[in-house]
């Protein structure tokens, strides 16, 4: 294997790891939910699609071909991530989970809390006839 190779490899590598290192550290130091989503959604999923490029690029060279399955991987976290950070931070609002003092806007959380769900509202107006 060249040195080239080798040094792209190590670098994806490194990179992949000190993202998922500071994407961990922030699940653990940040102080609310709501804050805590950011680590693993933007750093962890950035350190983990670095390492599996890079696990392509080394499987290119051994193989000779592309590997699809780790572009496959790395596209379906980069596509969930949000979406789970998303439906996470929603189910947080509605159990009504501690917002810091500091946050701002914290009028509109509470508007949001006030709101419910089509199906309940539904079912609210089906009581009252």
């Amino acid at each position: 294997m060249s040195f080239a190779v080798e040094l792209i490899i190590s670098v994806l590598l490194i990179i992949g790891g000190l993202f998922v290192l500071v994407g961990s550290i922030g699940l653990l130091r940040l102080q609310d939910i709501y804050v805590r989503l950011h680590a693993p959604t933007k750093a962890t999923t950035l350190g983990l699609g670095s390492v599996l490029i890079g696990s392509m690029v080394y499987m290119y060279h051994q193989q000779g071909f592309l590997s699809i399955n780790e572009l496959l991987i790395t596209l379906f976290l980069v596509i969930t991530a949000p979406v789970t950070a998303h439906i996470l931070a929603k189910a947080a609002m509605h159990s009504k989970a501690n917002i810091l003092e500091r946050t701002r806007n914290q009028h509109l959380v509470e508007n949001a809390r006030k709101q419910l769900p089509p199906e309940q509202n539904d079912q609210q107006g089906e009581k009252k006839d």
